[in-house]
């Protein structure tokens, strides 16, 4: 995919929104019913709770209320937008697309939609997409929504893969600037590598038994690729852009592991108060996670307006990828 221009037009990122199912799930919960504990699954992995969509909640509605926020946070309507792009492994149906469901609540009649399947690089992997679009011409402003309903794919008696996970959408709001700007999106980068699709997939599919299937992980294998395949990617996409490091403001990746996002602090020699965390509060919500996290943080006023934010992300496939942004308006 082209990667946006560190300067002149650009796509800029002027909104976010976020959405969470009210019921909580905490470490304790979980272990009344599979052999874990709150010790053994906040040692291995930072997370303290989960939310769970409730019965007849549904993807698109986590992903129509991240929109509607994001929306509503620049004054703008459903009849305002050009591009929806909608990243889940989770959709409602099979067909038709989440997307056109979102299109269709928000009234935005006039936009493009479809979803992006890419895992928990999908808001990357639906990022590009929406950037390259929109720098083609094909409109004036997208939504990108990271949504997913993971606990539908999880084998709830699987304790290594039911304690990671948990439901949500996030939300982001692109406009074309035509003018010379520094915001914006200023690169990215995306990669896949299907050799390894058997450390982390989901046992099942219309075309494979007619099943939804569950999440079947290798994690030790995952966790390796991970911080060396997320490192690599980030030192791309900086050269890309031309910068250094030091220029980064707020790293916001993927809340998949503590330890997957430390060793990613630790490699690019960055502070606390400088990389967003949430995969305590979240668990790993796939998609939807980088847009929760960004939200949080622009909600909470860690994040503003000029600030430059790098994103990273790893998922199975294995798909990966990264993109600086410079967030705001200038």
């Amino acid at each position: 995919m082209p990667e946006a221009s560190k300067s002149g037009a650009a796509n800029l990122m002027i909104s976010v929104g976020s959405y969470l199912p009210q019921r909580i799930v905490t470490n304790d919960e979980l272990a009344m019913s599979v052999d874990t504990s709150d010790e053994w699954i906040r040692q291995r992995t930072g997370i303290a709770q989960r939310h769970i969509v409730a019965e007849g909640e549904k993807t698109s509605d986590l992903a129509r209320n991240a929109a509607e926020e994001a929306l509503s946070r620049v004054g703008l309507s459903g009849a305002d937008i050009d591009l929806i792009i909608v990243a889940t492994s989770t959709p409602d149906d099979t067909f038709p697309s989440t997307a056109t469901k979102i299109q269709h609540q928000l009234g935005a009649h006039n936009a493009i939609a479809f979803d992006v399947q890419a895992v928990c690089a999908g808001f990357v992997y639906a990022l590009d997409v929406a950037d390259a679009m929109l720098t083609a011409g094909r409109g004036q402003r997208a939504l990108v929504i990271g949504a997913e309903s993971f606990s539908k794919i999880l084998d709830w008696q699987d304790r290594s893969t039911c304690v990671l996970f948990g439901d949500g959408a996030g939300a982001v709001l692109l406009e074309r600037c035509e003018t010379e700007t520094d915001y914006g999106i200023l690169a990215t980068k995306l990669h896949a590598d299907g050799a390894h699709r058997d450390i982390l997939y989901v046992d099942g599919g219309p075309s494979s038994n007619g099943n939804v299937g569950h999440v079947r992980m290798e994690g030790n294998k995952v966790f390796r690729h991970a911080v060396e395949k997320l490192s690599s990617v980030m030192d791309e996409v900086l050269d890309a852009a031309a910068m250094r490091v030091e220029e980064v403001d707020w790293l916001v990746p993927h809340q998949a592991n503590i330890r997957i996002i430390e060793g990613m602090q630790k490699k690019m020699g960055l502070g606390e108060d400088r990389v967003v965390k949430t995969v305590h509060e979240h668990a790993n919500t796939s998609a939807a996670s980088i847009p929760l996290a960004l939200s949080a943080a622009v909600n909470d006023g860690r994040i503003h307006d000029g600030q430059v934010l790098a994103f990273e992300a790893i998922g199975g496939g294995l798909v990966w990828g990264a993109a600086l942004v410079r967030y705001g308006r200038p």
